[in-house]
């Protein structure tokens, strides 16, 4: 049941996903962090499987930083999220990966952007949007509360609304979502809405 979904605000943009690793019925934790940061102005959000998530988002970033390398220059967030769909588009036609992903980025000349892309390597640039089970039911929120040049406080308000509806909607629905911002002073971990905390040890008798 898992769940990724951004928006773009006022100079910044967010990105928000579940934090639960779930293999059939077991959940095996609540705090896997599933937004990879790319570049320090660059955030990947993905979901699906677990080793064509961790695998795929892994070979983006070090790819994304190869270029950086070689050329002295990052590349944009429009670039890097067209690159990404091209390494699925070949995948695709060979061995698929089987992930969906919101990509999120600030650059100087055009500010925050957000890419829709999944697995069969559908890239769209949106302002607000989200993929999995969720988006079922937070795409609905999104369209009635979204504003354009939307404040920190008021994006953080709209997500928490769609965190609470996917955990009333979704009969197994994930405790914990990790959000993550890209606004000028680079990418980060802005805040957690867990309602689990992962056990360190052997549960007390």
């Amino acid at each position: 049941m898992e769940t990724v979904f951004g928006l773009v605000g006022d100079g910044f943009a967010l990105v928000v996903t579940d934090t639960s690793a779930v293999q059939s019925i077991v959940v095996q934790k609540t705090d896997d962090d599933k937004i990879m940061v790319l570049d320090s102005h660059k955030l990947m959000g993905c979901t699906g499987e677990k080793g064509d998530r961790v695998q795929f988002s892994e070979f983006i970033q070090k790819n994304i930083a190869l270029y950086h390398f070689r050329n002295g220059i990052p590349l944009s967030t429009a670039a890097a999220a067209n690159f990404t769909r091209n390494e699925l588009a070949v995948a695709l036609r060979k061995n698929p990966y089987q992930t969906n992903m919101m990509i999120a980025g600030w650059d100087k000349d055009v500010g925050p952007s957000l890419y829709y892309l999944d697995y069969i390597a559908t890239l769209h640039k949106l302002e607000k949007g989200g993929l999995g089970y969720g988006a079922y039911f937070l795409l609905s929120l999104m369209d009635r509360y979204y504003e354009k040049n939307m404040s920190v406080d008021k994006a953080l308000e709209l997500v928490d609304k769609c965190i609470a509806e996917v955990r009333a909607r979704l009969v197994v629905a994930p405790p914990n979502f990790v959000i993550k911002i890209v606004d000028k002073d680079g990418a980060r971990t802005l805040a957690w809405r867990k309602t689990v905390e992962e056990m360190s040890g052997p549960p007390s008798e």
